[in-house]
């Protein structure tokens, strides 16, 4: 969501007013700080061992306030968290349009992930404005009965690319400024979503540290999310070994440098599935499915599901066969060309009256 706030704020005719909740106050401030963003209303809800219940309602009660004070024309939400749709309904209550960055994703399974499949689809009910990163993201939501205020705009996390990645950026984190990035096969990991909890994390953790094991020339890189159970599942099955190396969490620079450098990704995350193929390096997807078909039929992505057995074999597969690599590596993404943030205000320009033709659709 930076990029489109920095594109907002240069457009005279749009008045824009940035909220946060701060659901997950470290990671924001990194965000704020990269992209020099100073919030208007900061609700800083974040608590220790937050459920959902304490982030919606938190979320609800602190948006009427804002919502009030401000009574806005338009609210963006971003997503599929638990802020976004809670920022979806606070507006709706105050009848309030709704714009949906990032709308359309689908998995069809209302418990995977869990809570997202369910907060963006029903944020999709609320909206009245849909930035659809891709076609079938489009598709997705006319087949729910959505027929009308849909753009396709690719997605904002490419746009975001553009000011993070730089061919001499040096990392705050020490230790990856001493990784060896030519001679060894670097890994970049990362594993933290709900419905991996337990037995489905155990099994990805395990193949991991079979991967560090058998194969000397690879060596892996796990910015650890701070939720106890990964931290707690990291250590059990991933600390102690010289070529698995769990770290903090990265800020989004130091993130998208790391991935730019990594021969491939290993991520149960959503946006890693955008961000890494447009860097050209190639994502084993740690779930059971994913909201991003495009990815997985483009062939930037694939699918290792949770069983440790596949996991291990994908990841094996990678590390050994250049052309199966390489298949990955020079696929076109299917997901950005760096203008959805200008699709975007060009579209909110266009439906208020204060443009005169829409923005032209983002495709591959």
């Amino acid at each position: 969501m930076a990029p489109l706030v920095k594109e907002l704020e240069s457009r005279a005719e749009i008045e824009s007013i940035c909220c946060i909740t701060a659901q997950h106050r470290e990671m924001l401030d990194d965000v704020l700080r990269l992209f020099r963003i100073t919030p208007d209303y900061d609700l800083d809800i974040m608590q220790a061992q937050q459920s959902l219940y304490t982030i919606t309602s938190k979320c609800l009660l602190g948006l009427e306030q804002v919502f009030s004070r401000e009574k806005p024309d338009l609210v963006l939400v971003h997503g599929d968290t638990s802020t976004t749709f809670s920022g979806a309904l606070a507006a709706f209550y105050q009848k309030i349009a709704v714009g949906h960055v990032e709308a359309g994703l689908r998995t069809w399974d209302r418990y995977s992930p869990f809570p997202e499949e369910m907060n963006r689809t029903l944020v999709g009910d609320l909206a009245e404005l849909h930035f659809a990163p891709t076609k079938a993201n489009r598709d997705n939501l006319l087949a729910e009965g959505i027929k009308d205020g849909i753009f396709i705009t690719g997605n904002t996390v490419i746009d975001a690319l553009k000011t993070t990645v730089q061919p001499d950026y040096r990392f705050r984190t020490q230790l990856l400024n001493e990784l060896d990035y030519t001679g060894r096969q670097i890994i970049l990991v990362t594993c933290h979503r709900r419905e991996n909890y337990g037995q489905p994390m155990t099994n990805i953790m395990k193949a991991l540290r079979r991967l560090a094991e058998d194969f000397p020339q690879a060596e892996l890189v796990y910015p650890v999310h701070l939720s106890p159970v990964v931290r707690q599942a990291a250590q059990t099955y991933l600390a102690g070994h010289p070529r698995i190396h769990l770290i903090d969490p990265l800020t989004p620079d130091e993130m998208h440098n790391l991935m730019a450098r990594s021969a491939f990704v290993m991520t149960d995350s959503g946006g890693l599935q955008e961000e890494a193929p447009a860097l050209g390096r190639p994502v084993l997807v740690l779930r059971r499915e994913t909201e991003r078909p495009e990815a997985v039929a483009a062939g930037t992505v694939l699918l290792a599901g949770t069983e440790e057995e596949n996991v291990y074999a994908q990841g094996a597969r990678l590390l050994t066969d250049r052309a199966a690599y390489d298949q990955m590596a020079h696929a076109v993404n299917p997901y950005g060309d760096g203008q959805a943030c200008r699709r975007i205000a060009d579209a909110i320009l266009w439906k208020k009256g204060l443009r005169a033709e829409p923005p032209e659709e983002f495709s591959v």
